[in-house]
């Protein structure tokens, strides 16, 4: 099988790279599980919030918020978002304040959103109506129908068991068949670190951590389907409604080697008791739980670009929990080096985001 470009990895970051690529050649992207999304891009509580993250990556949220409002008929449904803080988490809900442009509002009417919220260890809230709800599974469909469309493919099921380089680009062995492409994009999340060893190069030293959640049912008595997507001041935990439940996430990071994820016991716990604090409902029942690897590069900015030693194998890595609302401009960001297109998004943020500032 020859083609343009071999993307290893069916998450957000994969197929999203891959739709946009396939404008500028026929892809063939490999994903080893039997359908795409299953890792931390189908395990996500994805929000868009343009204020989110450094300012790279801010600046990376505002491009692509025309694309996740208006492309195949938009992924948006509003989803307020509020911080809270008890008192002696005064200086991290200011510092919430400032990063997230949030509006101070009362524990009242903190209260009156979110009427579960205890108004003994209320002291502190803040509120952005500049948050989405992002339809994850439509989104990554939509990205996967363009690949489709275009007459590229997608292979799942498709496990990489070996990376060669020729003098043509790259050979990729999936079980008994070979793929050859002039480019290879690594797009595989908490694995691209391996992928970079498989072909031969260094890798960067991305680290996957764990989040876990947690699927409680509705508190009784509530309609739960307005309220705003809460945090606890310095993500100490969140909740946040879906599809008539609430996800409570102790908001970890702990360093993980590449697997698929399943939540700590232990960690839950403890994440769900700094909930409780801040509730007047007791957590009497979880319904299911699970975890997903949110991958990060040692400066937390995302990783796009050629490698500096070998500049036929590409990076797309290192999403750090910013990959889905990222996807679009990321994606339009990768099309356009490796297209060698000038834009405003490659002059601005592909220094910024080069795998070569690693050394």
């Amino acid at each position: 099988m020859e083609t343009d470009f071999i993307v290893i990895g069916g998450g957000i970051a994969g197929v999203s790279v891959g739709a946009r690529l396939s404008h500028l050649g026929r892809v063939t992207l490999f994903e080893a599980e039997k359908a795409l999304g299953c890792h931390a891009s189908g395990r996500s509580a994805a929000l868009f919030d343009e204020c989110l993250g450094a300012p790279e990556i801010v600046t990376l949220n505002r491009a692509g918020r025309a694309y996740h409002e208006t492309a195949n008929g938009g992924v948006l449904t509003p989803r307020d978002l509020m911080v809270i803080a008890r008192a002696e988490d005064r200086a991290a809900f200011e510092r919430d304040c400032r990063h997230m442009a949030l509006a101070q509002i009362s524990p009242a009417e903190a209260r009156a959103r979110v009427p579960i919220l205890a108004p003994g260890p209320l002291a502190f809230a803040g509120l952005t109506d500049r948050a989405w709800d992002i339809d994850t599974d439509r989104l990554l469909q939509n990205f996967a129908r363009e690949i489709r469309a275009r007459g590229s493919s997608i292979e799942t099921g498709r496990r990489v068991t070996a990376i060669a380089r020729v003098a043509t680009g790259w050979q990729v062995r999936t079980g008994d068949d070979i793929a050859e492409g002039r480019i290879l994009v690594n797009a595989a999340g908490a694995w691209a670190d391996e992928v970079a060893r498989m072909a031969g190069l260094t890798p960067l030293g991305l680290t996957p951590m764990r989040r876990s959640m947690a699927q409680l049912p509705a508190p009784a008595g509530h309609d739960i389907r307005t309220w705003p997507m809460v945090i606890g001041a310095g993500e100490r935990w969140y909740c946040k409604p879906e599809a008539g439940k609430l996800l409570v996430s102790p908001a970890e990071e702990d360093p993980m080697p590449p697997h698929d994820a399943y939540a700590d016991d232990m960690v839950l716990a403890e994440g769900l008791d700094r909930y409780q604090e801040m509730v007047t409902e007791p957590v009497t029942r979880v319904e299911a739980n699970w975890a997903g690897l949110r991958t990060f590069a040692p400066d937390r900015l995302l990783v796009i670009g050629p490698d500096p030693r070998d500049p036929d194998f590409f990076w797309h890595a290192g999403q750090g929990g910013f990959g889905i609302q990222t996807s679009p401009a990321a994606s339009e960001l990768a099309a356009d080096i490796l297209g060698d297109r000038a834009s405003e998004l490659r002059r601005s943020l592909a220094p910024a985001f080069s795998p070569a500032r690693f050394g």
